[in-house]
């Protein structure tokens, strides 16, 4: 990054809402460094997630507090830190916004774990009160303050389902024709239809008409981020410092699924692959997540402009593969465990992401130096893993079973340590 674009981006300000999480953080971390002056509101609900499901992450993270005082010491660069409920406290968030005016607002306060949100309907419910009720008062808070603010909000491929869906899925719009009962054809762009996984997905999807309502309405510039499941654990700044590093979640219900494996071989656990492993799904590294963010964020809709919506992802794997890809490079062991979701055993997935593509952004896809960087991270803290929250427990229905295997590996130091 030249002086002049530092200088530039010093001029404008930036809100992270959730910038505390797995994706928040290194992107929090990824603008400073560009030169954004950043203030992240997050009431540390993921952290208050860790203590009811009695899991950390298998990196040991700092307070928030200490974080931003070593990115301050390492960078230079300052950032605050709110702590708001954006799903209850809309009076003291619209309050901050007229005291900071932010030139954008990155919006990943929202709970993200699909079998968190399939646990019970306790936490069917909130997921649904956090989610719908933090991105509606986000939209409301924005037109309210009367400010011209870019609302980047982080989505999910998942919107689309587990399904197969017959074309390639296109960057948020589909071109469609309608017949009338004159004969007349009219031609019309509509959302791409929904068809939500989980609960959490639901929610997503919900906030996509939210977004379109208000950028209706309200004419409010959004761009919605429709990402594929995150892989990785740290980015250029999270590497810095030791206190900076991000969040590794491993178990069941918010451990990712490519993360999840390579932990699995390397503490010796069977790579679980729940059902056939015929799903496909679309993937992303955590530095391109913050990379797509920032192009998101220098790349806005014009006033008047639909909600731009982006597929931000890099690629798409089977997951059977996967496992075995993993399987092969570290002489872990597979283990076909029943499926938690109800979903199609097996689809395929073909995404269009033809627009980050065109605004610069060069992919980053799976290498072996990146996916055994992964596995040094899970062995060099596997001492921190608790084995009993490995398997995916939540279940969709009463009809499917937890993904448990039969028959566990023994858990060996060497093992551990191979």
């Amino acid at each position: 990054m030249t002086a002049e674009i530092r200088s530039i981006n010093q001029h404008k300000k930036i809100i992270v809402l959730g910038g505390d999480g797995f994706c928040g953080w290194p992107t929090s971390l990824h603008l400073s460094k560009q030169g954004y002056e950043i203030v992240i509101i997050d009431n540390l609900s993921r952290r208050n997630i860790d203590n009811e499901l009695e899991v950390e992450s298998l990196t040991p993270i700092q307070p928030l507090g200490a974080r931003i005082q070593a990115w301050e010491e390492v960078s230079g660069q300052k950032m605050k830190h709110i702590n708001i409920n954006l799903a209850e406290d809309y009076d003291r968030f619209l309050q901050v916004l007229l005291e900071e005016k932010p030139d954008a607002i990155v919006h990943f306060a929202e709970q993200r774990s699909a079998p968190y949100s399939m646990k019970s309907p306790r936490h069917k419910r909130y997921t649904v009160n956090n989610n719908m009720n933090a991105t509606h008062n986000v939209l409301c808070a924005i037109v309210e303050s009367g400010l011209d603010i870019h609302l980047v909000h982080l989505g999910t491929m998942g919107v689309y389902g587990y399904g197969t869906a017959g074309v390639k899925i296109p960057e948020g719009y589909l071109d469609v024709e309608v017949k009338t009962e004159s004969g007349e054809r009219v031609e019309q762009q509509i959302l791409y239809p929904t068809n939500p996984g989980s609960v959490y997905h639901m929610t997503k999807s919900q906030d996509q008409l939210l977004f379109q309502y208000y950028n209706k309405n309200d004419q409010l510039r959004i761009t919605d981020l429709h990402q594929g499941i995150v892989w990785g654990t740290n980015t250029e700044e999270t590497n810095l410092d030791d206190r900076l590093i991000n969040r590794f979640d491993y178990d069941g219900d918010y451990g990712t699924v490519l993360n999840r494996f390579l932990m699995q071989a390397a503490l010796g656990h069977p790579i679980t692959v729940h059902g056939t492993g015929g799903q496909t799904r679309a993937f992303i590294h955590i530095q391109d997540t913050v990379r797509c963010v920032q192009l998101a964020i220098e790349n806005p809709p014009a006033a008047g402009d639909l909600v731009m919506i982006f597929n931000q992802m890099t690629e798409t794997h089977r997951v059977r593969d996967l496992a075995e890809m993993v399987a092969e490079m570290t002489g872990g062991e597979i283990a076909y465990v029943p499926n938690p979701r109800k979903e199609a055993a097996e689809n395929e997935l073909h995404v269009k992401n033809e627009l980050f593509l065109s605004k610069g952004l060069n992919p980053i896809t799976l290498n072996k130096g990146l996916l055994e960087e992964v596995t040094e991270v899970a062995r060099k803290y596997a001492h921190r893993a608790d084995h009993s929250k490995i398997p995916a427990r939540s279940t969709w229905t009463k009809q499917q079973q937890p993904g448990v295997p039969e028959k566990k590996k023994p858990f060996t130091e060497q093992a551990v340590q191979s």
